[in-house]
């Protein structure tokens, strides 16, 4: 499942500020199934799948393991973009 955000970062003294796309994607399981009893295993799930769509609380669990979205590992790209329009007056 991927994820897009637009972020507006401003830098420094600069008036014009430039802006940023990331994409959040959710990678392998981290979850310690065997936490409880004192071990470590996890499931094995290789990617997020939301259970429902988007907008309901069925899409923070995954469809291949149940586990909430958090247990999965957050994988974030990030994107400038740039405007290029600018044109010299002659």
């Amino acid at each position: 499942m991927k994820k897009r955000q637009i972020v507006i970062r401003r830098e420094g003294s600069r008036s014009s500020s430039s802006p940023v796309v990331r994409t959040v994607r959710y990678g392998e399981c981290q979850r310690n199934h065997a936490a409880t009893i004192g071990g470590y295993a996890v499931d094995g799930c290789r990617e997020f799948m939301a259970g429902g769509p988007e907008g309901t609380a069925m899409a923070f669990s995954c469809a291949a393991c149940g586990c909430h979205r958090s247990f999965h590992r957050r994988e974030v790209e990030s994107e400038v973009v740039c405007d290029n329009s600018f044109s010299p007056s002659s």
